[in-house]
């Protein structure tokens, strides 16, 4: 999964720095609400003011690679910074929802955060293979 994030995240443009920031899962607790409410403070703490926060979301929009690439030119237009969050296996918490600007699903199926990671990290190179004329997304 490392090696699959890490080959998409060369492959982007140079105009365009995938990043991840793992912040470890809270101690498992049997209070569900607990676990979420710790996760999401930590999350919340890597936010900047001006970020744009993208969470994906079994319940947001679902968006085609053409979407998506759009949707990347209009952010690299407004921000200074894009932050997509991956929940951890509860999902995401209520206040990360509310602070994203914007929510995403990458499938309708639930996917484990590992398999997540390579997949958003594919469907951005593809985004940005789109915006920048490069042959890997056929039509």
């Amino acid at each position: 999964m490392q090696a699959g994030f890490a080959e998409y995240a060369k492959r982007l443009s140079r105009g365009v720095r995938l990043m991840l920031e793992e912040i470890p899962a809270p101690r498992h607790h049997s209070d569900r609400t607990k676990i979420n409410a710790q996760e999401a403070e930590k999350v919340l703490a890597r936010i900047g003011d001006n970020d744009l926060v993208v969470a994906l979301d079994e319940h947001g929009q679902q968006t085609s690679s053409m979407q998506l690439a759009e949707r990347i030119k209009s952010w690299q237009m407004h921000r200074s910074g894009v932050v997509m969050v991956i929940g951890g296996a509860n999902g995401l918490s209520e206040s990360v929802l509310a602070r994203a600007n914007e929510c995403i699903s990458l499938s309708k199926l639930t996917l484990p955060h590992y398999l997540v990671r390579v997949v958003l990290a594919e469907a951005l190179y593809r985004a940005d293979s789109i915006n920048s004329g490069h042959p890997y997304h056929r039509t």
